[in-house]
């Protein structure tokens, strides 16, 4: 029979476990999903819609899948609203096209190709939560740590 000393030790280790496998856990997504990244059919609405639906968090991935001439750069929100490709903070001309999501900002992407941008070939990526200076991530990660040594506490003494 396991002692209360074991039984608490493992308890804490599985604990920390699981807040590592949460914590190490990234997803990644695919642009307008079945539009990929094309001119949208009803305009910037599709892509709108399509972002506004997803949670992204600092970590993630996305990727703008094309066929055909189009390219995705990232912009400042004035290019982005008026569709000026001028000053690109970065451009990516070949499909597929990763972008890693490494703080908690607003990103904007358009379409530098003729007009596309103008057609609706623009997102906007709002990562994490923007106006708080932690990330639900690290709050979530914060508790599982408190709650496994609140654990400990009671198990061992």
């Amino acid at each position: 029979m396991a002692t209360p000393t074991r039984v608490g030790f493992i308890i804490w280790c599985l604990i920390v476990v699981v807040a590592l496998l949460k914590t190490a856990n990234a997803d990644t997504y695919s642009v307008g999903d079945e539009l990929e990244w094309n001119i949208p059919p009803l305009g910037s609405i599709a892509y709108e819609t399509w972002a506004r639906e997803k949670v992204f968090e600092v970590g993630d991935n996305i990727v703008f899948n094309w066929n055909g001439t189009h390219d995705v750069a990232e912009v400042t929100k004035e290019n982005y609203d008026s569709c000026n490709d001028t000053g690109t903070i970065d451009l990516r001309q070949t499909s597929p096209a990763n972008f890693t999501l490494s703080s908690n900002s607003t990103r904007y992407f358009i379409c530098t190709i003729s007009n596309h941008c103008e057609l609706g070939q623009k997102v906007t990526i709002r990562i994490g939560d923007q106006w708080s200076s932690a990330s639900s991530l690290a709050v979530g990660t914060l508790s599982a740590v408190i709650s496994t040594i609140a654990i400990s506490f009671f198990t061992f003494f």
